[in-house]
């Protein structure tokens, strides 16, 4: 069996135990850091929130994550970061101190989670907001004291640290200064580099490894009790340094890319500046910072969000294993309810689609029971080329209304090449009611389904088109 070495809080720490389970166990059961709490085990209460660092560059990147739907298998090379690592010898430190101040905190359960998620804040950035301290705790969830004076603790926490920037100009040494962070975090990146860092097994899928592993938010929730049982391919550590490129004709982001680098990555802002805010609905952070692009696609939900959006773009996979490689388009990817075009033995190994020009558009609609934080009833995706001869190249994606995520061939096919009027629209909406094929589930009936997915559609069209479609000519 491989050894697993990493630092948890200030101590090295060598793991010959079972790699399938998830971190959370380890840490309680093995460590005895009995700080992190066990809540709702699928990444929905934040209870278990731990700090992941990275080395990036010369220093030591830190992720909030799920430490229940965390693999041990992912540790290696890393640092861990439990509530316990950041307490300082002799006093509260200022987040903890706010959180008192403030009557943020009654039971405590939930208190971990929000404070280390507040510290993966300040020791990645530069410039302190509350709207981002609060966005950084979206995925913590507190029962009995109620989310205003934890808001109330962070506004505070925000307003006392002026200053953002230590001597040497790094975040982190500044959060050792104003007592944030404990002193061993400064020697940290030092003691990640002794670590050998090199992948512990190679790409390759063989028979005998009957799970692969990527970011787990879904496959632990599914499987939370049988993975430690399970011989499991962890391919996490195959994950780029700079996860999405581009070139003269194409953007290429390879399959292990975590939703919120996606989010976040400077390509896609470049043409899709609204999808930073938009992709806030996929999940938390600390879910989007495990959750991969492969593993979205892979999942095969009907109303997967990565999925939904990548249709529409027309992508293309690129299928690996050991001898071969293949391109597969996304929309012919999927075969019936969780069945997808590729062998046992072969990963996603990246996606690619066209670089938009500068007449296209993109409009990625979605609703849930809960604005954030959830699952789609109903999502749907439209890409075109925005022209004074119409709408060119449009692509249509919809999810929750078909066995698999659906592109709606007929509909973009009439769409393209038409000037956009209300009587467009209505067309358009009509040849996609004949697409469908939803069921009533616990996320809305059928009727349901099919109203939302017009009403989507039609929110796509008013958001390029105000002065040619009215909701007037809806009716």
């Amino acid at each position: 069996m491989n050894i697993l070495e990493c630092i948890i809080n200030n101590a090295s720490v060598k793991i010959p135990a079972n790699h399938g389970i998830v971190l959370l166990d380890f840490l309680r059961q093995h460590e005895h850091l009995t700080g992190t709490k066990e809540g709702c085990r699928e990444g929905d209460c934040g209870a278990c929130t731990v700090l992941v660092g990275e080395l990036q560059g010369d220093g030591v990147y830190y992720r909030s994550v799920n430490s229940c739907l965390m693999p041990l298998s992912d540790v290696h090379g890393k640092h861990i970061v439990t509530i316990e690592g950041i307490n300082q010898p002799k006093e509260l430190n200022p987040i903890q101190q706010a959180f008192v101040n403030d009557g943020g905190t009654q039971c405590g359960f939930c208190t971990p989670g929000f404070i280390l998620s507040l510290t993966g804040y300040f020791v990645n950035n530069g410039k302190f907001e509350p709207a981002d301290a609060l966005q950084a705790v979206d995925g913590n969830i507190c029962r009995c004291t109620g989310h205003t004076p934890i808001k109330k603790a962070i506004h505070h926490i925000v307003d006392s640290l002026k200053n953002n920037s230590a001597a040497d100009g790094t975040f982190l040494s500044y959060c050792v200064e104003q007592k944030i962070l404990p002193d061993y975090f400064l020697a940290i990146p030092a003691r990640l580099r002794s670590i050998n860092t090199a992948p512990l097994t190679d790409v390759h899928i063989e028979e005998e490894h009957t799970i692969v592993v990527s970011g787990g938010t879904d496959l632990y929730v599914q499987k939370a009790f049988t993975m430690h049982a399970e011989k499991i391919k962890n391919i996490a550590s195959w994950r780029k340094s700079i996860p999405i490129t581009e070139d003269e004709n194409t953007i290429h982001i390879p399959g292990t890319t975590t939703v919120e680098e996606f989010r976040l990555s400077p390509v896609v802002a470049k043409y899709f500046p609204e999808l930073k805010r938009q992709f806030e609905c996929f999940g938390s952070t600390p879910i989007r910072h495990r959750a991969t692009v492969a593993g979205n696609i892979v999942n095969a939900s009907p109303i997967g969000d990565m999925t939904c959006l990548l249709m529409a773009l027309n992508a293309v996979l690129t299928l690996r294993d050991a001898g071969s490689s293949r391109k597969i388009p996304l929309r012919q990817f999927y075969k019936g309810y969780k069945l997808i075009d590729k062998k046992y033995s072969e990963l996603i190994e990246s996606v690619s689609f066209s670089r938009p020009k500068s007449v296209t558009r993109l409009s990625y609609e979605k609703v849930s029971r809960r604005q954030f934080l959830d699952i789609a009833s109903v999502n749907t995706t439209m890409v075109f080329e925005q022209t004074e001869k119409g709408m060119l190249q449009c692509g249509i994606s919809a999810g929750g209304v078909a066995p698999v995520p659906l592109f709606l061939a007929k509909t973009s096919e009439y769409l393209n090449g038409k000037m956009v009027n209300g009587d467009t629209l209505k067309e358009s909406l009509r040849i996609a009611q004949t697409e469908i094929s939803p069921i009533s589930d616990a996320r809305g009936s059928a009727e349901y389904k099919r109203l939302l997915l017009r009403q989507l559609i039609a929110a796509h069209f008013m958001k390029y088109f105000p002065g040619a479609v009215r909701k007037g000519s809806l009716i």
